[in-house]
């Protein structure tokens, strides 16, 4: 497996990643609503969209891509960063490549200038996460308005 920058040329299967990923692994934490919601949302265009003001990476094993994840500012904060559209394909779930995406990440310029990281993680991620080490912010362990938990990890810089 080998993990890089995203190209431009990578958005279709990106998006169909992401797309298959939603419908397998997370539609037992979410209705169906939120889950055709999630797959009309994430488009190529999304994608490319998303990719133009992050660091975006995708792992690929013999030119397919597997996996991927984002780092970007928070808010356009120098001392802050996020986590976003960290995917693994469900085939190659529990191989440990979301987290060599994830420490792939946290190499990134976004996270080692941060003096916090957040992620906006789906009910199904959150035990992923907790277990490299983020929190959930403000102590709330329940998703917000937007189906989302937020968790944090906080740095000395």
């Amino acid at each position: 497996m080998d993990i890089r920058r995203f190209a431009q040329s990578d958005a279709a299967a990106v998006s169909d990643l992401i797309r298959k990923t939603v419908k397998i692994s997370n539609s037992r934490d979410y209705p169906p609503e939120v889950i055709e919601l999630l797959d009309k949302t994430e488009t190529p265009e999304h994608v490319l969209e998303r990719a133009s003001w992050t660091h975006f990476y995708v792992a690929e094993e013999d030119g397919r891509i597997i996996a991927c994840g984002a780092i970007g500012p928070f808010w356009g904060r120098e001392d802050e960063s996020s986590l976003f559209t960290i995917f693994v394909d469900p085939e190659y779930q529990g191989r440990g490549i979301g987290r060599s995406v994830v420490l792939t990440l946290e190499k990134d310029e976004f996270f080692l200038r941060a003096k916090r990281i957040e992620i906006p993680a789906s009910i199904t991620g959150v035990p992923f996460y907790r277990k490299l080490g983020y929190d959930y912010k403000n102590g709330i362990k329940e998703p917000d308005e937007e189906h989302i938990i937020r968790l944090e990890k906080i740095r000395e810089v």
